[in-house]
């Protein structure tokens, strides 16, 4: 969405407005933004968590899974926050050390520019007043939520905190949707620095350079989501693929239930105290990263207007807002510093960078009371008609919705946050802001997005890919839409889904089960036999015709599978690899999908030297360019932190699935490591059920690795053999599932 700063209109802009950047100082004794309350309980908070933890029982499964009861919906939330801070407190703590802006508290002056671009989009004390204006039955969870997680703190005094030593129930509002990777990242955080960092720092650019775009080896992060109506399955049931694509070890598998009704069991991502995805014992939910376009970028023309900041709007101009923003950061010594940033924002939002001389506001979603309220409510939900009927707080703006019920309902639902605009613009590009027509213009209601109920295909799938493939024949029609409700469209796996969706049938938890581990690979489809091709045309004379006859021998005859034993998986997989890496700029500056770059005929040299440089890579780190791909692609986990480091001489699982781009429909996101030969993941599935919904609802689910974030704990990567095979376990939903299936039972802070 970004172009790049115009250097030579950047300056002149400073010239004129100076000084716009940051006011910048640093002061050793300055103390980090508070905790806002001090970490010693009051009597009132203690008596609180003895009444929560009197009313919560939190059993422990047999893989460390926690199914938490409270007899109220606070009660519930309070023990099960409690067992997640048990599971892993760094990463629970984390998500709200990034979602305030905090990071550089814990991390130092590096993330400076990443708690800025937080900040100008969650101020705390405008959380604080949201927090004090929300619904009562809401403010109650959020204190059962701050107060379990204090009562955690309390109880495992050798728990230190990096930033937050008190938990205050506003910070709830701060991460109120569960998606990896917010709407606010989109940001650029080098374009950020450049307009308020002041004086040009080459260090700080290419380290943030890195920060915005991704390493050629990143993985599409989103999901794979499937619905299946009854009339496809051999009992009659809906089923129901939940397929998260996300970093490793981002959620907490559990189930939470109360004496007011709630019983949702799923992933809840650390910190957050609803089911993100999953089901109850009526429906189920599963999201995906959509592509529907719901940030955009306005382009203000700044004037001085009586010596003050103004903004053309139409024909007249308007103040451009300021706003002091601190950012604490931890300095080299460990004490703390500050930056004192001034921010400027217009009604389109905050100011973030600046291009062809104007500068460039982001519109985004920003609606935290409304976003936690649907957050919450869906996971109470009983049919398609009570879940729409939350969605119309339309406070979602990056998933889309697959969704099933007992009642046999399946759909596809778009996201509830998509802003109406003027089709004529090109909002993948910044937009005159000082057009009135550009403007937002409220929200699209439900009725007038894509969406597919019901359909007579009997099934409805998304794989991050545009909705208009969603149902075969019944799936929405592109032409009825405004452009900004896809900027996607089809991927590799939206392709191998339709492909096995339309030979479905007599369908059960099962076979779902095995669709979601189907080792096709379409993308290897259409690049190998170009390969191929191109092989074939070199003269008999060129010396790559002898250097690539291996490699393409065990090319040819693949049948574009990938399995532990197969070597033309690794061949292929380093070859696409090392293609992507040589193409991907290229893609990027003429703006053509890089599918269609590494299928193009103009690419022919580019893919006969991506094989050569392929095999020697093989050739150096394994002593043949055939290599089985087991021996390759490894599953490990050593120890607790957030960023693993890997290591060729210590154990790891072997993993058969690749990575999603080549369209796999299972997920493993692998690539060398410093001082590694092998691939490791990090990211892909995550989070695999399928859940059946019955007289009685049932399911298999498998989470990377294990539940727990304590290498001395027996759950801490217990179902790696599990999840490396796709062999979902029993979920023990129903308390008489997990009659003898429980190490243990207690209350929370026993």
């Amino acid at each position: 969405m970004s172009a790049s700063i115009a250097r030579p209109a950047l300056f002149a802009l400073a010239l004129l407005f100076a000084p716009v950047h940051a006011a910048s100082a640093s002061a050793a004794a300055a103390a980090p933004q508070a905790s806002v309350a001090s970490s010693t309980p009051t009597a009132a908070e203690q008596a609180r968590w003895r009444r929560h933890a009197a009313a919560t029982t939190i059993e422990r499964d047999d893989w460390g899974i926690a199914h938490v009861h409270g007899r109220t919906d606070a009660d519930a939330v309070f023990g099960m926050v409690y067992a997640q801070a048990e599971d892993d407190f760094n990463r629970v703590e984390t998500n709200y050390i990034n979602a305030m802006g905090r990071l550089a508290e814990a991390e130092g002056e590096s993330a400076i520019w990443q708690d800025l671009r937080m900040k100008l989009f969650i101020d705390p004390a405008e959380l604080q007043r949201l927090h004090g204006t929300s619904p009562a039955w809401l403010q109650a969870l959020m204190q059962a939520w701050a107060d379990g997680l204090n009562f955690y703190l309390a109880k495992h005094p050798g728990v230190k905190p990096r930033v937050i030593r008190h938990f205050e129930p506003w910070m709830a509002l701060s991460f109120s949707e569960g998606s990896i990777g917010g709407d606010i990242e989109r940001v650029s955080l080098r374009q950020l620095a450049a307009f308020y960092g002041g004086e040009r720092d080459p260090a700080r650019d290419i380290a943030l350079a890195k920060a915005d775009d991704p390493a050629s080896w990143w993985e599409p992060t989103g999901s794979n989501g499937i619905a299946i109506a009854p009339k496809l399955t051999a009992d009659g049931h809906a089923l129901l693929l939940i397929n998260p694509h996300t970093s490793f070890f981002f959620r907490s598998e559990l189930q939470m239930t109360s004496d007011e009704g709630l019983d949702a069991y799923g992933a809840a991502t650390w910190g957050q105290f609803f089911v993100y995805q999953g089901f109850n014992r009526h429906i189920g939910w599963m999201h995906t990263s959509t592509g529907a376009d719901v940030v955009d970028e306005f382009a203000e023309t700044i004037v001085r207007d009586g010596g003050k900041l103004a903004y053309r709007y139409g024909d007249a101009l308007r103040p451009v807002t300021a706003r002091e923003i601190v950012v604490p950061y931890r300095a080299a010594d460990g004490s703390m510093a500050q930056r004192t940033f001034t921010a400027y924002f217009t009604h389109h939002g905050p100011i973030v960078r600046a291009a062809d001389g104007k500068w460039i506001a982001t519109a985004l979603m920003n609606r935290p009371v409304e976003a936690l309220q649907q957050s919450w409510l869906r996971t109470r939900a009983t049919d398609l008609a009570s879940y729409l009927q939350v969605a119309e707080l339309r406070a979602n703006s990056s998933n889309n919705t697959l969704f099933a019920s007992d009642k046999g309902e399946i759909a596809y639902l778009h996201p509830q946050f998509i802003p109406l605009r003027d089709d004529r613009f090109d909002y993948t590009q910044p937009v005159d802001g000082s057009d009135p027509a550009t403007d937002w213009k409220g929200l699209t209601p439900l009725d007038r997005q894509p969406r597919v109920v019901d359909p007579s295909a009997g099934w409805v799938y998304n794989t991050n890919n545009w909705p208009y493939s969603a149902a075969a024949g019944d799936s929405p029609k592109q032409a009825a839409f405004p452009r900004y409700m896809d900027s996607v469209g089809e991927n590799p796996r939206g392709v191998h889904a339709m492909r096995l969706l339309g030979k479905a049938g007599d369908m059960s938890v099962a076979s779902l089960i095995a669709l979601a581990y189907d080792p096709q690979l379409p993308e290897f489809e259409v690049l190998v036999p170009l390969l191929v091709a191109d092989y074939d045309a070199l003269p008999a004379s060129d010396p790559r015709k002898a250097a690539l006859r291996g490699p393409v021998g065990l090319l040819r005859p693949w049948d574009h599978r990938w399995g532990l034993a197969s070597m033309p998986t690794t061949l292929a997989v380093f070859w696409g690899d090392t293609l992507w890496d040589a193409l991907s700029e290229q893609a990027r500056a003429t703006r053509t999908p890089l599918y269609d770059v590494m299928a193009a005929p103009a690419s022919r040299e580019a893919r006969l030297a991506a094989l050569a440089d392929a095999a020697a890579r093989l050739e150096r780190d394994f002593g043949s360019w055939g290599v089985a791909w087991g021996d390759v692609n490894r599953f490990q986990r050593n120890d607790g932190a957030i960023e693993q480091v890997f290591d060729d001489a210590k154990p790891s699982t072997p993993v058969p699935f690749v990575s999603s781009r080549w369209g796999s429909l299972a997920s493993f996101g692998a690539h060398r490591w410093p001082g590694t030969k092998r691939y490791y993941g990090t990211s892909g599935n995550s989070f695999v059920a399928v859940v059946e919904f019955g007289d009685r609802v049932r399911a298999r689910a498998v989470t990377a690795g294990g539940e727990n974030g304590h290498p001395d704990s027996p759950h801490f990567k217990d179902e790696a053999e599990r999840y490396a095979s796709g062999n979902l376990r029993e979920v023990y939903y129903w308390p008489d599932q997990r009659r003898g299936h429980v190490e243990r039972t207690y209350r929370p802070g026993e």
